[in-house]
């Protein structure tokens, strides 16, 4: 009889101490959920941004003209600042008027903020699925 109701403290004390990791594991869960909501939050920042964006990169392009006797056969190129992009799959360039660098400049570099914020959007959103999924294994019980 004291083997079976030490065996049944003893079962208790087990069942007791898994409840409480249990809770401590949801706990940490739901201030990592919390975490990940609010880092979610900062990187929508930039969706919410009123300024124009512009697909593609600007730089300098530095080429040869082809024409035999112009200064590029000898090694001076000629350069100029162009917008490169991708459509249907082929590479655009735009050669860039000195007035509108700055301009295209920014609205590019918006644009790359812009996706950079798409991609940590999708990483935490994959993050915020996992830590449910977790969160769910740990609440639910058997019919």
């Amino acid at each position: 009889m004291i083997f079976f109701l030490t065996h049944i403290n003893l079962n208790a004390i087990i069942y007791n101490k898994m409840q409480k990791d249990k809770l401590l594991k949801l706990s940490r869960l739901r201030q990592m959920l919390r975490r990940l909501l609010q880092n979610l939050e900062g990187s929508l920042e930039v969706a919410f941004g009123r300024s124009p964006l512009m697909k593609g990169n600007v730089y300098e392009m530095a080429r040869k003209c082809g024409k035999p006797n112009c200064i590029c056969a000898r090694g001076e190129l000629h350069r100029n600042m162009v917008l490169s992009w991708s459509e249907g799959g082929r590479t655009r360039l735009l050669s860039i008027p000195p007035e509108r660098l700055r301009e295209l400049r920014e609205k590019s570099e918006e644009y790359l903020r812009f996706r950079r914020a798409r991609a940590r959007v999708t990483e935490i959103c994959r993050e915020i699925l996992a830590v449910l999924d977790q969160i769910e294994k740990l609440r639910r019980e058997e019919p």
